[in-house]
């Protein structure tokens, strides 16, 4: 069965509404379900690893067996406790379940979390787990109208749906072209330039969906007033540098 999806809706300063799939329990179990999976397989290994050395080492030296122990345990709570909020603050939101399922977290806002939210929002994860199975996570989930566990009230995050990568053209990274765009600027108010020009500056601290999905709402407010074509659209992000690069061009020799 398909898992439905609630939307989010983010206003950001320039007054272009943002709307994004929130991750449902489906989704978000089934990417707990992988992390787990790797958790159990890294610690497998260590634990026979541990085994082998303990073994080897007790007979001559106990007090190493002891050290070996400590040790085994303090990668035991850095791979239950450490893993969610490590992968979370080096890959932007994401573990390797969240980016298997397509998810990531951000902030309510759309900017990409912090390592502080990544660690709030993961040393509440022991309570959410409680009593099993993430019983009191789920329910924080069903009572919330964004599907907040009570980490993500914690730290003030949401987990939503990332479109594949592969979706978006390659040119969406790519530097925008020097040559002219052939679109009459002198069409554009200050207004509609400013606004190129507060995404610009914002773009780096937005979460990569959230950029995205700005740039795609820019170009397309801006598009309507030049009749940009339908294949310079698809290239949101470019296009909009393209243009703003122009109008600052044309402003300063006119």
């Amino acid at each position: 069965m398909a898992e439905q999806h609630d939307k989010l809706t983010i206003e950001t300063p320039e007054l272009i509404p943002l709307e994004f799939s929130l991750a449902g329990i489906g989704s978000r179990f089934l990417a707990v379900a992988f992390d787990t999976l790797i958790q159990f397989g890294v610690t497998l290994v260590l634990g026979v690893a541990g085994i082998v050395v303990f073994a080897s080492s007790f007979a001559h030296f106990q007090r190493a067996g002891i050290w070996l122990m400590a040790i085994g345990v303090l990668i035991y709570f850095l791979l239950q406790f450490g893993y969610f909020a490590g992968f979370e603050a080096w890959w932007n939101g994401q573990t390797p379940g969240k980016r298997r399922m397509h998810l990531r977290v951000i902030k309510d806002s759309g900017r990409p979390i912090t390592v502080y939210d990544s660690v709030a929002r993961n040393l509440l994860r022991t309570v959410d787990s409680l009593p099993g199975f993430y019983g009191v996570g789920i329910l924080s989930m069903l009572l919330s109208s964004e599907n907040k566990r009570l980490g993500d009230f914690v730290a003030g995050t949401v987990v939503v749906h990332e479109q594949p990568l592969a979706s978006h053209a390659e040119a969406d990274l790519t530097t925008p072209s020097t040559a002219p765009s052939g679109y009459d600027l002198s069409r554009l108010t200050p207004e509609e330039f400013q606004l190129l020009e507060v995404f610009l500056e914002r773009r780096e601290q937005l979460a990569p969906e959230v950029r995205r999905e700005m740039a795609r709402r820019v170009a397309l407010r801006i598009g309507a007033k030049l009749n940009i074509s339908e294949d310079d659209r698809r290239n949101p992000e470019p296009l909009v540098e393209k243009l703003a690069n122009e109008y600052r061009d044309r402003a300063r020799f006119r």
